[in-house]
């Protein structure tokens, strides 16, 4: 899955519109919660050094907000990275140049929308 395609998969199946927070950065752009404005994904592109490959270039990734367990086991993975710019025991860095296959992507921004949606109030008694 590329850049494009996850925009897409993202804007059919989920109630939210791409936000540009950066003015420096104007191809990082976050999905949010339409309630509740938590993010789910941010979608960028980054040095590949800033990622730790050893070579020249930039890299489209995806963060999602991702269980503490499976970081662990999905680091060990091609087109997987400690989360930039995010907390790395909460939050992962995926690349979106076909190195993941689209239904693990899938399977993680689904994982991150619902750890991301507010939580039922429980009225006090």
């Amino acid at each position: 899955m590329n850049r494009a395609e996850l925009e897409r998969f993202i804007l059919e199946n989920y109630n939210a519109e791409p936000d540009f927070p950066w003015l420096k950065y104007p191809k990082y752009e976050v999905f949010r919660h339409s309630n509740s404005k938590k993010w789910f994904a941010l979608i960028m592109d980054v040095p590949k050094s800033k990622l730790g490959l050893q070579e020249p270039g930039m890299l489209d990734v995806a963060n999602f907000k991702c269980d503490a367990l499976l970081i662990g086991s999905l680091r060990c993975e091609a087109g997987f990275f400690p989360a930039y710019h995010m907390n790395k025991d909460s939050w992962i860095t995926v690349a979106l140049d076909g190195s993941v296959p689209d239904d693990k992507i899938k399977m993680l921004l689904n994982g991150s929308y619902d750890a991301t949606a507010s939580k039922p109030t429980r009225k006090r008694q």
